[in-house]
């Protein structure tokens, strides 16, 4: 089953009173504290906001990563903020082609919710021409039970070791992986024998999935193919999840480095690689 879902299936679902919890994941980088007024300026009837970077993320300190993974207790207290029950569907968006979205995903399937990503986001449901709320949303507490969540999660060690018997995959842009540019991070450059492949090649121009035979294709470039051994790392362990959820969509389970190029960066001792090659 796909783990994505059209703006169509939502609004019927909606339209049938079903039992579907929205949530806005509205973060950008280059402005992580404006979720939640964009939010405000429109969104999904009934969805609420959800923040990535206190309720999908924890704070630490830099060598931890610039978005830790929140404990299943954090994110437990946020799904019932949310208003979910147990055997709710949960559909998260963005604005940002389901990156943040993907966060969500990530962490509430292995928390053993039933969560969807919406198609094309925010963007598509306004195209279809459905309506738009400004109100901030505020659910009865819900009384879901999470699962244990980190299973699928890389320790820094472990995302060391894992080219040695699988691919690891930098899904950042080309010349942070290179090294020629590193707006975020003391170092440049990427994890010796991590392989670049960003998660953007994956989508249309309007944020959506490529058809499974050209991203299969694209996977196979690099040598990631069903059966293979594969993890994700970016710079926070944000776009990280979109690719394993890229991956999940095309039969093929992947690990995520949660750390991601901002933990190694800012552990000392860790080597680094630069140019267009594994190293």
């Amino acid at each position: 089953m796909s783990s994505f879902v059209s703006v169509n299936a939502v609004n019927d679902l909606l339209s049938q009173g079903a039992p579907v919890r929205l949530i806005d994941v509205r973060w950008r980088l280059d402005r992580p504290e404006a979720g939640h007024d964009d939010y405000l300026t429109g969104h999904i009837p009934g969805a609420v906001f959800a923040s990535l970077d206190t309720e999908l993320s924890t704070h630490g300190e830099p060598s931890e990563g610039r978005h830790p993974l929140p404990s299943t207790a954090t994110l437990q207290a946020a799904a019932r903020r949310w208003g979910v029950n147990d055997g709710d569907i949960v559909v998260a968006y963005d604005d940002a082609k389901s990156t943040a979205a993907s966060r969500a995903w990530w962490l509430l399937r292995q928390a053993g919710v039933d969560v969807r990503v919406l198609d094309g986001g925010l963007r598509a449901w306004k195209a279809a021409g459905f309506d738009i709320a400004t109100d901030d949303v505020i659910p009865e507490t819900g009384e879901v039970v999470l699962e244990e969540i980190g299973g699928d999660a890389l320790s820094i060690d472990e995302a060391a070791a894992f080219p040695a018997s699988g691919v690891l995959l930098d899904v950042r842009a080309p010349e942070r992986y290179r090294g020629e540019t590193e707006p975020l991070d003391p170092q440049a450059g990427h994890i010796p024998g991590a392989r670049n492949l960003p998660t953007m090649l994956h989508l249309d121009a309007e944020g959506r999935l490529l058809d499974p035979e050209t991203v299969r294709a694209t996977f196979a470039g690099v040598g990631v193919a069903p059966g293979t051994p594969v993890a994700a790392y970016c710079g926070s362990g944000v776009t990280a999840a979109h690719t394993a959820l890229i991956l999940s969509e095309v039969g093929i389970d992947a690990k995520v480095f949660p750390g991601s190029w901002s933990q190694w960066s800012n552990t000392p001792g860790r080597p680094v690689a630069t140019g267009d090659q594994p190293g």
